[in-house]
């Protein structure tokens, strides 16, 4: 390892941006072993990059291709695909937020919906629902901006379909 490589750095800086690793973890796996080991195994590849690690963008966009190149590629290499959370398995809502039934309803549909999608496909919702830039989300995919946006307005269609279709088989 190069001696310019700071575990110290490394440890703070993950910490500092962990949330972003529970949500990819949480995304592509079901709670229980295969999550843990999708998250044990995006820290071990952050750990072997991060000496390549240069700087020329944010920790973060540099962290979101790290572990979304890591959980995309095994769901290639394994040939199967990591369980994704189903409507049962998502986390109880804090208690100190009050959400209508309606809009408890529209959340669960959309989950639903999202885990409908391809992972590349969540990938580009989940970035998008954390405000990320579609220049980010071009660092960090490796898509460009014109195939990120057209992509995005036909997922957001298809979310539309897959929620009208929830609303209809609901009531």
């Amino acid at each position: 390892m190069q001696p310019s490589v700071s575990t110290e750095e490394f440890v703070r800086l993950v910490n500092q941006h962990r949330f972003i690793l529970f949500k990819l973890s949480n995304l592509y796996c079901q709670p229980g072993p295969d999550r843990e080991d999708l998250f044990q195994e995006i820290i071990v590849q952050l750990w072997k990059a991060y000496p390549n690690f240069r700087g020329e963008s944010k920790f973060s966009t540099w962290l979101y291709r790290v572990a979304l190149n890591t959980a995309i590629s095994g769901l290639r290499k394994e040939k199967k695909r990591f369980a994704t959370l189903g409507p049962e398995n998502l986390p109880a809502q804090e208690p100190d937020i009050q959400y209508e039934q309606e809009q408890d309803e529209q959340l669960l549909q959309l989950y639903v919906a999202i885990n409908q999608l391809t992972a590349i496909e969540r990938a580009l919702v989940m970035l998008y629902l954390d405000d990320k830039s579609y220049q980010e989300m071009e660092e960090i995919l490796g898509i460009n901006e014109n195939s990120l946006r057209v992509k995005m307005n036909r997922i957001k269609e298809k979310l539309r379909k897959l929620t009208k279709e929830a609303d209809h088989g609901i009531r």
